[in-house]
């Protein structure tokens, strides 16, 4: 994997012969699955060895599946560990809400023997895999621009809702995290009041990620449902108990044309747009908005991208600069492995 012209990262440590034949351990940690993957640093690039998939849920810590790796492809002397993860990291620690696990990167670089270990917000690091995309990996949703001209803004429903950018220092892209998926959600019409109305009964506060997330799209399924009162045929009640809602849900919009199913992806995709054009105002991404997460590659085929786009650019005041500014859907779901690895290699001079 080599880096793309698109996404001009700041890493420089990549002219550092020193960072090339390296062995590292890619880990991108989430509620449902831990991914792991043992990368050979050279020429700028990664060279992926092997991959495998964990059940987070079946492990009582992250170093049980790193060992459980390590052992199973009988992988020694490897160098560096880079770590994705679901929530804020400070000071090289996390405790992910999702996981209910205590991180250290200074514990675990000592345990293992590892010469660096580098924690990552899982956005961040997918901001760093972004850049050993292909073109082919890019879906245009709407093009204009190049992503070197300025700020940009990464959106990502999937478990949660992942908000990240890189900032634009006139020659590198700077990748960063944020915690803008738990700000607080806002409604515009009299239904999403309503819509409001019943998620604050639920939770409180109401953060967009209640709305824009796998748990967001069964509350809009469910405020369809239960409020607006759309039928649910029998059938389909019994295939969300005994499957995946999500998957469930999409197949039944898309090919048995169930409306309830076809209203709640609409909505999510309405409101996707509408937080996609918060993100991009806040951190001015004039360079362009990257879409990722399991849901948007999942809608990929169901999404009417140029609806998108005119939902996207709507503004009181700033819809000239919102017109001009490049939109792709990240077809690739590997980014935040690959992202960690990458930094890991090339990060330090």
């Amino acid at each position: 994997m080599n880096l793309n012209p698109k996404f001009p990262l700041y890493l420089p440590g990549v002219k550092n012969g020193n960072n090339d034949n390296v062995s590292i351990i890619g880990a991108n940690l989430r509620e449902d699955i831990t991914t792991l993957g043992y990368f050979v640093s050279g020429n700028g690039g990664l060279e992926i060895k092997t991959k495998n998939i964990y059940s987070t849920k079946d492990y009582s810590s992250f170093s049980e599946i790193l060992r459980k790796f390590i052992q199973e492809n009988q992988l020694d002397n490897v160098k560096r560990l880079g770590m994705a993860v679901p929530g804020p990291v400070l000071n090289g620690k996390s405790n992910p809400a999702r996981l209910g696990w205590s991180l250290d990167a200074e514990e675990i670089k000592n345990d293992f023997g590892f010469e660096k270990v580098d924690m990552l917000n899982d956005q961040e690091a997918s901001a760093y895999g972004m850049a050993l995309l292909e073109d082919s990996d890019l879906d245009a949703i709407y093009t204009s621009g190049h992503l070197e001209n300025g700020n940009v803004a990464i959106l990502a429903p999937g478990n949660g809702l992942g908000e990240a950018g890189y900032f634009f220092d006139g020659k590198y892209l700077r990748p960063f995290a944020t915690e803008g998926g738990h700000s607080e959600f806002s409604p515009r019409t009299n239904v999403e009041v309503e819509f409001y109305q019943f998620l604050n009964n639920i939770y409180g506060i109401v953060s967009w990620e209640n709305v824009l997330s796998k748990t967001g799209l069964f509350n809009i399924y469910r405020f369809l449902r239960d409020v607006k009162r759309h039928p649910e045929p029998e059938w389909l009640a019994d295939r969300f108990a005994n499957g995946n809602f999500t998957q469930e849900l999409y197949k039944a919009a898309m090919e048995d044309d169930i409306l309830i199913c076809k209203i709640a992806l609409d909505t999510f995709l309405e409101f996707l747009a509408r937080e996609a054009n918060n993100l991009t105002l806040k951190l001015k991404a004039v360079g362009g908005l990257l879409i990722s997460g399991d849901i948007p590659q999942m809608l990929n085929d169901y999404m009417d991208k140029a609806k998108f786009y005119e939902k996207f650019k709507i503004s009181d005041k700033m819809e000239d600069m919102l017109r001009n500014i490049p939109i792709y859907l990240i077809k690739d779901d590997l980014t935040g492995l690959n992202g960690a690895a990458l930094y890991t290699a090339y990060f330090q001079e």
